[in-house]
C-alpha cells in the first residue's frame, strides 16, 4: 500500500544511516510516462557497446552485459534517496579512452581500466564519507579547471574527426543529424518556436530520441548502414563471457602501477563530474518554489557515496568505459519539468526518476529495440559526444577568470588532448606559478567573464 505524504513534508522512506530507501508502490507512486519514455532511451545506454567493442575487443553481447549492470546500478540513486536520473560522465569518455589507448588491447587494457574505475570509486566514496569534495575541487586553479573542461570537450570532437573516426564511416548521417540536433536542443529559434506549437514542444522533451530516429531513417539511405533487422524475444546478455575475459575474475587483478598511472586522469575526471553534482543540486532546486508540497533532500555526499559505489562494484563486476556518473542532466531537466506541473502530474520526484530507470533497464531486454537500435549504436555516440563537445568547450571557457585564465587553459586543453591528462596537469601547474605567483590557487580576475556572474 502507498504510504500518504502530507503536504510540506519528505516523501516517506526508511532510514539507513545517511540513506534513505524508497520502493516502488510503496513509497512512491509508479509514473507511467516515465517508464514509457525510459524505454524509448535505452538507446543512449545502449550507444556505450561501440566504445567497449572498439576500445576492449568485447563482442556486442559481452558489451550487453556491462550495459545491463549498469542500468541496474542506475537503479541505486532513487532507492537510497538521490533524486536524481544518473547517467555516464560523458565529458570524460574521450580521456579514459585516451588513457586506456596507451595500453596493449587485452589483459592490459583491461587491468587499465579497471584500476581506472576501482579508483575513481573510492575517491569518490572517500570524499562522500569525509565531506570533503568541495574543498579538493577549491584547491585546483581556475585556469586549470577551465582547460580540463574544455579539453575533455575538444577530445570528443577529435575521437570523432580523426583519421578513421566514425565521421569518415558516416559522414553523411552525422552531418545531417548533428544539424538537426543542434538547432532542436540549442537553437534560441526553435526554443521560441516550440512553446507555440505543443508538437514541437514534445519533441524537444524527447531529448536526443527524435534525432535517433532520424538516424535510423537516414544512414540505411545513406548506404552507411544496413537496415535493421527486427529480433523478437529478449536479449541474451553475455555475463559468463564478460567475467571471464573481461574482469579481476578472468584476468585477475591490475598491477599497483596502473592505479598510481591512472590518478592524474581519476582527478582529471573527477574535476567534471564534480561539476554534474553542482548541476544536480540546481537542477532539482529549480522546482521548490513550484511543489512546496514536497520537501526534497539532495545531499553531495550521499550521491558521491552512492555513484562513488556503483564505479567501484562496476570495477570489479563489469569495467564500462562511460563510468558511473551522478546525472543524466537532459532527461533529469525533462522529468523535472513535468514534475513542475504538480502533484497530480506527478506525485513525487522519486517516482519520477525512478520510473524513468526502470523503463530503460526493462528496454535493454528487449530484443525488438535492441535490433533495432544496433546498426546505428555508432553514429548514436557519435552524436552523443558532439553535443557533449559543444557544451564542455562552452562551460569551460566560463570556468576562466581573466584572459591569463584562458591563455593557460588553451594550452592546458592542447596538452591534454595531445599528451594525456598528467601532461595537461603539468602544463596548468607550471603555467600558473609562473604566471600567478603567490596567487597561484586564485589567479586574478580581470573582469572579462563578469557579464556570466550577474
Amino acid at each position: 500500500m502507498l504510504k500518504r505524504r502530507d503536504d510540506g513534508e519528505e516523501t516517506p522512506f526508511l532510514g539507513v544511516g545517511l540513506f534513505k530507501i524508497r520502493l516502488p508502490f510503496i513509497h512512491y507512486r509508479f509514473e507511467w510516462p516515465d517508464y514509457v519514455q525510459g524505454l524509448m532511451m535505452c538507446a543512449v545506454d545502449l550507444a556505450a557497446i561501440p566504445l567497449m567493442t572498439e576500445l576492449l575487443g568485447m563482442p556486442f553481447d559481452v558489451a550487453l552485459a556491462v550495459v545491463v549492470l549498469n542500468g541496474l546500478f542506475y537503479l541505486t540513486h532513487h532507492l537510497l534517496g538521490d533524486p536524481v536520473i544518473p547517467g555516464w560522465i560523458t565529458p570524460a569518455i574521450p580521456l579514459i579512452i585516451a588513457y586506456c589507448s596507451h595500453f596493449a588491447e587485452g589483459p592490459e587494457r583491461v587491468h587499465a581500466l579497471v584500476a581506472f574505475q576501482m579508483t575513481l570509486g573510492l575517491f569518490s566514496i572517500t570524499l562522500g564519507a569525509t565531506g570533503l569534495a568541495k574543498r579538493v575541487v577549491s584547491l585546483i586553479p581556475p585556469a586549470i579547471k577551465s582547460g580540463i573542461v574544455m579539453g575533455a570537450g575538444f577530445a570528443a570532437v577529435y575521437v570523432v574527426f580523426k583519421d578513421g573516426g566514425r565521421f569518415d564511416q558516416y559522414p553523411w548521417t552525422i552531418s545531417i543529424c548533428v544539424g538537426a540536433a543542434f538547432y532542436v536542443i540549442f537553437s534560441e529559434h526553435f526554443s521560441t518556436f516550440k512553446t507555440k506549437h505543443p508538437v514541437l514542444r514534445f519533441i524537444a522533451n524527447l531529448g536526443i530520441i527524435p534525432i535517433f530516429i532520424l538516424a535510423l531513417i537516414i544512414a540505411p539511405l545513406a548506404g552507411e548502414v544496413l537496415p535493421p533487422k527486427i529480433e523478437w524475444g529478449f536479449s541474451k546478455p553475455d555475463f559468463q563471457g564478460l567475467w571471464s575475459g573481461y574482469t579481476i575474475f578472468g584476468v585477475g587483478f591490475p598491477p599497483l602501477s596502473n592505479f598510481l598511472s591512472a590518478f592524474p586522469t581519476v582527478l582529471a575526471t573527477y574535476i567534471v563530474l564534480f561539476g554534474d553534482v553542482l548541476q544536480s543540486k540546481s537542477i532539482v532546486e529549480e522546482a521548490d518554489h513550484l511543489r512546496p508540497d514536497e520537501v526534497i533532500d539532495y545531499n553531495p555526499n550521499r550521491s558521491h557515496m552512492i555513484f562513488g559505489g556503483r564505479n567501484a562494484i562496476m570495477s570489479i563486476l563489469g569495467p564500462d568505459v562511460t563510468m558511473c556518473g551522478p546525472l543524466w542532466a537532459a532527461m533529469q531537466v525533462v522529468v523535472i519539468e513535468r514534475y513542475k506541473e504538480g502533484r497530480k502530474a506527478m506525485e513525487t520526484i522519486f517516482g519520477g526518476s525512478g520510473s524513468f530507470r526502470w523503463g530503460t533497464n526493462t528496454g535493454l531486454f528487449l530484443l525488438p529495440i535492441v535490433s533495432m537500435l544496433e546498426p546505428i549504436l555508432g553514429i548514436a555516440l557519435a552524436l552523443t559526444l558532439l553535443i557533449q563537445g559543444y557544451v564542455s568547450v562552452r562551460i569551460g571557457i566560463l570556468e576562466s577568470r581573466s584572459k591569463q585564465d584562458l591563455g593557460i587553459a588553451g594550452l592546458v586543453a592542447a596538452a591534454l588532448v595531445a599528451k594525456g591528462a598528467a601532461w595537461g596537469f603539468g602544463v596548468g601547474v607550471v603555467l600558473c606559478i609562473l604566471i600567478y605567483g603567490r596567487h597561484f590557487f586564485t589567479g586574478k580576475d580581470d573582469g572579462t567573464f563578469a557579464e556570466k556572474k550577474t
